[in-house]
């Protein structure tokens, strides 16, 4: 049985095959490094950056055998309809990533190679400027204060006089039940004052809680704990 290169490839060529793999490669590459160079938090993966990599290079793949024929469109999207993904995506600008890869391997395998190029210095150029001028940064570090009492409405006015003394303003999140209805968890966004430290707000709140359980999370908008 002979088969034809020709009739199984369509209307792209080897060259294509090759280009279209190669761009796609050789920029997410750059997307992957230019990821590496923003990245502020703790959640680093390396194997998010390689995801990144592969997705570029096998959607310009699915580009090329799909091309402008109708039928295979379907067949795609019903064999797509199957997938599953079950993994969380820990910060935002991890989905704006994987669009922005998706993009270039779409560009690269239907062969608009000068597209893809700009599209991703030009993006990327804008990525390295936000991160270098800290671009729409909030200036005010919040804190989240978890603070274990007993039940009790007395117990709640305690707190919040304490949170009166040491932060500039607070706000009660949520309640909850701890340890089967035998203490009570209050959740509070709060924001120090200048000369309050963490350390003193946990001392005022162990002095009013009968020595239960205190937190206070520094941050937490800029770490994804």
């Amino acid at each position: 049985m002979t088969i034809d290169f020709q009739d199984l490839s369509g209307t792209f060529t080897t060259f294509d095959v090759a280009m279209s793999l190669t761009l796609s490669f050789v920029l997410a590459s750059i997307i992957g490094w230019v990821y590496r160079r923003t990245h502020r938090n703790v959640s680093y993966s390396q194997s998010y950056v390689q995801t990144l990599i592969i997705v570029a290079m096998v959607i310009a793949m699915i580009m090329l055998v799909v091309g402008s024929n109708i039928a295979r469109a379907f067949a795609l999207v019903g064999a797509l309809s199957v997938v599953r993904f079950r993994n969380a995506i820990k910060e935002t600008r991890d989905v704006g990533f994987i669009f922005l890869v998706m993009a270039v391997g779409m560009a690269a395998g239907t062969r608009f190679y000068l597209l893809a190029a700009v599209a991703t210095v030009g993006i990327c150029l804008v990525i390295l400027l936000m991160h270098r001028f800290n671009w729409f940064s909030l200036d005010v570090q919040r804190q989240v204060v978890k603070v274990q009492v007993p039940p009790g409405p007395e117990y709640h006015a305690l707190v919040e006089d304490a949170l009166v003394r040491h932060c500039s303003e607070f706000e009660l999140v949520s309640t909850e039940s701890a340890r089967g209805g035998a203490l009570t968890e209050l959740n509070f966004t709060a924001q120090l004052k200048k000369g309050s430290s963490s350390a003193d707000l946990i001392a005022a709140l162990n002095e009013v809680n009968s020595g239960q359980r205190v937190t206070v999370l520094t941050g937490y908008d800029q770490t994804d704990l």
